[in-house]
């Protein structure tokens, strides 16, 4: 069975002022999604799909693909590796592009796009953020036993963890009872502040520092495809409008769906520490969190070392 971890890379990274996917963050330059790959494979998952725009395939070939097609999985069986493009042609026709729209239309638009390379239970993550070697783990063994149907899972984080001194972030804030999710609200400007406090400025209330966010680490089942087209759809026709910006999100896309009772997802919890760069102010963070582990043996000295 191909477990895919499926890589969402395609976006534009505005706020961080480049190009954050391909930032060589780790102390051989090594990016954040290569921490990603490592932590996947060794996991067990043997397939990589990468959600990119079509100009950087070649970029991503040399940066990983090629590498990746000469590993082994942990089951022994070859990496497959595959590519996806999100970009405009895979809207549907009766939609019409808003002239100046440039950005595509978010993680569903995104996970839709690889409807046709993903061929098994998935793990659907950002290329950049840093989720733990722990989380793979964790949500590897939850995929190899997922139902085809009506069931997901997500890794979880406190919110604490996961905001920035440098500027607001957008979180899916949950609500969880006896390990399963009730719903998803978007929090799209939330704050940190020096003293630990946390706010929501777009709907003017405070956040308690340990409510569960979602991280966008989902895991589904193949069967979420067709969902993830008709709500793609609902959401053209309903809400993009010639809205330059708008964008359609998983967590609303998961929280819809457990409304009308069509899944139930697991929550499923890390020891590990999640990380990731929306700012160019948060690069000196990340780059200190990544040393220390390399230091402390939890990755080897390079990430790149069996590349020579």
């Amino acid at each position: 069975m191909k477990v895919s971890l499926v890589i969402m890379a395609a976006g534009l990274g505005s706020r961080y002022g480049g190009s954050k996917q391909v930032d060589g963050i780790g102390p051989h330059r090594e990016i954040l999604m290569e921490y990603s790959i490592y932590d996947a494979l060794r996991a067990g998952f043997n397939k990589i799909v990468f959600i990119i725009k079509p100009e950087m395939e070649e970029m991503m070939e040399q940066l990983c693909g090629g590498y990746l097609r000469q590993k082994t999985a942990k089951d022994g069986s070859p990496v497959e590796v595959a590519y996806a493009f999100q970009d405009f042609s895979s809207v549907p026709d009766f939609y019409s592009i808003p002239d100046g729209r440039v950005k595509p239309f978010g993680t569903v638009h995104a996970l839709l796009c690889a409807a046709d390379v993903v061929d098994g239970p998935c793990c659907v993550i950002n290329a950049d953020d840093y989720y733990g070697i722990d989380a793979y783990r964790t949500i590897y063994e939850a995929l190899v036993r997922l139902p085809e149907q009506g069931h997901a899972v997500m890794v979880g984080y406190l919110l604490k963890n996961t905001a920035s001194l440098h500027g607001t972030v957008s979180r899916g804030v949950c609500t969880v009872r006896d390990g399963k999710l009730q719903s998803v609200r978007e929090a799209l400007k939330v704050q940190l502040y020096p003293d630990g406090s946390l706010r929501d400025l777009a709907e003017d209330r405070d956040l308690a520092p340990d409510t569960i966010v979602s991280m966008n680490f989902w895991g589904f089942a193949p069967s979420i495809f067709p969902a993830l087209r008709e709500y793609f759809e609902t959401f053209l026709r309903e809400e993009a409008g010639e809205n330059l910006k708008a964008e359609c999100l998983l967590p609303m896309m998961v929280d819809r769906q457990m409304r009308t009772g069509a899944l139930e997802v697991d929550v499923l919890h890390s020891v590990d520490k999640w990380f990731g760069m929306t700012y160019q102010q948060d690069r000196e963070t990340v780059a200190a969190e990544l040393k220390r582990l390399h230091d402390s043996g939890v990755y080897p000295e390079s990430l790149r070392e069996d590349r020579k």
